[in-house]
Formats: C-alpha cells, structure tokens, sequence
C-alpha cells in the first residue's frame, strides 16, 4: 500500500508540475471544460423542447382521437342498449345491458383504427371486476391503477393520462406509451353507469425518434468540443510557441551565450518583443564584454602591483630589520619608529600576500593539494597558533573535539588558513570572553564552528561579513593588524573544497562561524553534521516560545522576588 501509495503521488507530482509548466496545456483544457458545460446545458435544453414538441403533438392528437373514439362507443352503447329494451319483452332473448355491447363497441372501434393499429382501446366496467374488453392483445396491467383510481374519482367525460410502460401478451419486452382514460356517460345525463374506456398509445416510435436526436446532439456536441479544443490548440500555440522560444533563448543567454537571438517574422506584438529581446541581449552582452574587461584589467593591476611592489618591500624590509634590531642603540622616540615601523611592514606583507591569494582565485589559478588528514589535528594546529594572540586578549579556548579520529580529504594548509582566520575574528569581537570551537562528523562530512560571546552580528551581516574589506563598524580600527581580506579569502578556500562557510549571529548573544566540508574530494556536500544556530540558543528560544510568563505582585511593582 505504501508503494501504491508513493507510485500514486508521483504521478499526481508530475501531472501537477506539467500543469504548472505548460500554458497551452491550461488553455485547451479551460476551453474544452468550458465548451463541455455550454454544449451540456444546449443539448439538454434543446432535448427536452424537442421532447416536448414530439410527445406534445402525439399526445394532443391521441387526446382528439380519444374523443371521437368516446362518442363513437357512447352511440354503440346506447343503440344496443335501445334494442336490448325492445327485446326484453322476448321470453327467448336476454334481458338487460349485455356483454355484447362493449363487444360491439369495440368491433366500431376497430374499424376506425384501420388495419394499421395506432392504439389500443380497452373497455372496462367495475360492477363487472376481472372483466375488460380489449381491441388488440394489451395486457390488463397496461394500465396503471394510480391512474384507475384517478379516473374513478373524477367526474365522467373528464381525461386522465399518465406514461406508462404497455405489456402486450404476444411480445417479452414492454413498450413506452400514453395511456388515456375517462368514464363513460352512456346516457347523456351525467349518471355513472360503470363503464371506463383507456386509450393506450405506444410511443416507440417517437421514442426512437428521441434517441436518435438525442445520440446526433451527442456526437455533435463532442464534434465541436473537440473542434473548440483543436482551434484553441491551434491559437494557443501560435502565442506561446514564440514565447517557449523566448523563454529557451533567455535560458541560453543566462548560461553564458550571449550571441543568442531570436528571430524577427511580421511586425505584430510578438515580432517587436523578440526585437527588444534581441535589443536587450546586445546591449547585455556588450555591457557584460565591458565589464569584463574592466574586471581583467582591474585582477591585473592588482597581481601586478602586488608582484612589483615585492621588490622595494624586500629592501624596504631589510633596512627596516636592521633599524629594528639595532633599536636599543637608538633615543626612545627612535626606538619606538623602528617598532611602529616594523609592526606595518609584517601588516604590509601580509596584505600582499592577502592580494596576490585573492588575485589568483580571481584568475582561477588556484589548486587543491589534497591529502587525507584528521580534522582534529587541523585544529589543533590552528588553535596553537591563536594561542599568544588569545592570552593578550585574556581569552580562553573550550575545545570539544570527538574521541574517534574524523578522517576526510582536504587541503590542509588552506583548511588550517580559515581556521586561523575564524579563531582571530573571534578574539578581536569576542571581548574577552571564552572562545568555543567544536568538531563534529558524520558519514558524508566533516564541520568545525568557533562560536565567540562578543558583540554578535545585526541581521543580514551573516552574508556582508565574507565581502572584501567588509567592517561592521567602519569607525572601529583592527586591533590585531587583520587586513580585512581574511574572510573573504576563507570563503574562496571553503568553496574550493567544495564546501560552505557559514556565519550567525545576534545583537548581544556573539556569533558562531561553521566550516562544512565533504569527507571525499570532490563529493556533493549535502549538508552539515554542526547546527549553524547554537544548540543553547536554539533551546532557550524554543523555552521562550512555549513559556507564558506569569508576574507576581511584587515583579510587577519592581519587587526583589520577580523570579
């Protein structure tokens, strides 16, 4: 069931997406559901006045025929009945109204019908019951005794009809029809003498009649659904053909094809977009060649003046060593130039050094050496390094570190690099306070996060802190001589490897930076085995969001006891 159950929703996915994606697709079937219901509310309004005009004139000619048929059978009566009183004085003949009168009316009746018979006449009489007289073969339950009752209840001379389904005794199937009936006034003077004549009238006819409308409205009716959906098919495409187009050029021109254009037919609205496309993708492309160019010229100049300025900082450093050790020989104020000055060539040489790296990512020169390595020694190396800068700023580090060796495939100078970078930004912000840097592994990948307690980061700073020579608070100098090209350059190591340097942070809760890197060279990262948010902020936010919090008297008047 659970497989039915995925097969299933893959298929009402892909229906779905195919729905979303396709304009033709919604635009025929709107039409066709359209024209459905337009040509369903025709068809059964134009069934049923058709319906009504057939049955209408078959029922007002078999009223008409019933009619005469009732005087006719009245005169039949009446003439037996007169010669039936005559011959009552006969000892030898029958006395009274005998079967032979509705016999005899029945032999008018037949003649009247012809030789083709249209209808059937039964003449019934309920002070003789199980008794009834008929012109053709119809059954007795031809006639339905709702409408028997309904004849018997109304006044003589006055019509009842109802549809019904006619049973003829020589034929299996039954047979739609008309079934009239009125009780008979046999002397003319309104007084119910027991007689009741039925006019049943089959319909087969019209009833085939209105099948054979009704299935021609069918086909018609799916004839020009069809026809509605072909045309809008047809209309549809010639919008959205040169719009696919469009939008597959726009696609190729996004990858990197910028000699992509469309091709200009008429002059009609969709013939002047593809001229503004075609418009709009010259002057992309010519922009993009332009700023190209400025971009090349902008890397070359700087790896050109990083590499020429390397030979005056050489001497430059040289003159500058030998000041600096001869500094004790020098007054004070000598003494402390030398110092201030080789402090700034150190800070120099690595913005060089800094601008030659991000020259070669620029370029795309840069490569990998990997080699597998354990993470941990990774940082701990890193961590050994950060330790002088650490105890001038009284920080401490709280390494929580796996006991199992975390084995994966990296650059491990470059890995170390960042590593250096995250432990420095996190002393200069963490103002003292304890710098937490964690490991952690799973199958697919390995992360390290140096969380610092400092001053934390304003929302939307977790992208703006990887941007080249990016500060939070531009008034605020660099305690620790960082070039401010660190970050920027550990994002290019990260993604290198393949992997992603991620930073958080709040106003008043610090930051946290977390490097996530796949185990195997090369290998998609699909995700990280470290949370970005700090377990213990996660927690208390998700405390603060199922707490109410409750006040006391004395908290809400300021009172000592508002715990």
């Amino acid at each position: 069931m659970r497989g039915i159950r995925r097969r299933a929703r893959r298929a009402v996915g892909g229906v779905r997406r195919v729905w979303r994606r396709s304009l033709q697709l919604r635009v025929v079937t709107s039409t066709m559901v359209i024209s459905i219901v337009v040509v369903a509310v025709l068809g059964v309004f134009l069934m049923q006045s058709i319906s009504t005009t057939i049955l209408g004139a078959r029922d007002r000619a078999a009223r008409s025929e019933a009619q005469a048929d009732r005087k006719a059978v009245l005169v039949s009566l009446n003439q037996h009945d007169g010669d039936a009183s005559k011959q009552s004085a006969d000892p030898g003949q029958g006395a009274g109204r005998g079967e032979d009168n509705p016999l005899a009316a029945l032999a008018s009746l037949a003649g009247r019908a012809g030789p083709a018979v249209r209808y059937s006449v039964v003449i019934r009489n309920e002070n003789l019951p199980g008794e009834f007289y008929a012109t053709t073969n119809i059954d007795e339950t031809s006639i339905p005794q709702k409408l028997r009752e309904d004849v018997l209840r109304k006044p003589a001379d006055e019509d009842s009809t109802q549809y019904w389904n006619l049973r003829y005794k020589d034929r299996p199937q039954t047979v739609p029809g008309l079934v009239i009936g009125t009780r008979l006034d046999t002397y003319g003077t309104g007084l119910d003498d027991g007689y009741e004549i039925y006019h049943l009238i089959p319909l087969e006819e019209e009833e085939k009649n209105l099948t054979s409308v009704r299935q021609m409205l069918i086909l018609v009716g799916a004839a020009l659904v069809l026809l509605l959906a072909a045309i809008s098919s047809l209309v549809t495409r010639q919008v959205v053909t040169p719009v696919r187009l469009a939008r597959q050029a726009a696609e190729r021109l996004a990858s990197g094809h910028l000699d992509e254009r469309l091709k200009v037919r008429g002059e009609d609205d969709l013939a002047r977009l593809a001229a503004s496309f075609n418009e709009m993708a010259t002057t992309l492309a010519l922009k993009i060649h332009q700023l190209e160019e400025l971009s090349h010229v902008q890397r070359q100049f700087v790896s050109d003046v990083s590499h020429e300025l390397r030979t005056p900082l050489t001497t430059v450093r040289m003159a500058a060593d030998l000041l600096y050790d001869a500094r004790e020989d020098f007054d004070p104020m000598a003494a402390r130039s030398a110092e201030l000055m080789q402090n700034q060539l150190n800070r120099f040489e690595s913005m060089l050094a800094d601008l030659l790296e991000i020259s070669r990512y620029d370029a795309g020169a840069a490569e990998l050496d990997v080699e597998p390595v354990d993470v941990r020694d990774v940082v701990l190396r890193a961590v050994a390094d950060s330790e002088a800068l650490a105890e001038r700023h009284s920080t401490r580090f709280d390494l929580r570190l796996p006991g199992e060796p975390c084995m994966a495939e990296m650059d491990s100078r470059r890995v170390e690099r960042i590593l250096r970078n995250l432990l420095f930004n996190a002393i200069e912000h963490g103002e003292g306070r304890d710098i937490v840097v964690s490991v952690g592994a799973d199958r697919d990948a390995v992360a390290v996060a140096v969380r610092d307690h400092g001053v934390g980061l304003k929302p939307g700073e977790e992208n703006m802190v990887f941007d080249r020579f990016w500060r939070a608070d531009p008034s605020r100098a660099r305690t620790i001589g960082g070039t401010g090209l660190g970050l920027a350059i550990s994002r290019e190591d990260a993604m290198l490897h393949g992997g992603w340097l991620q930073a958080w942070g709040a106003h008043g809760e610090g930051s946290q930076f977390r490097l996530s890197l796949p185990r195997a060279a090369g290998a998609p990262l699909r995700g990280s085995p470290l949370p970005l948010v700090p377990p213990e902020v996660e927690m208390r936010r998700t405390w603060r969001g199922h707490m109410t919090p409750v006040l006391s008297p004395a908290a809400a008047d300021g009172g000592r006891d508002a715990d």
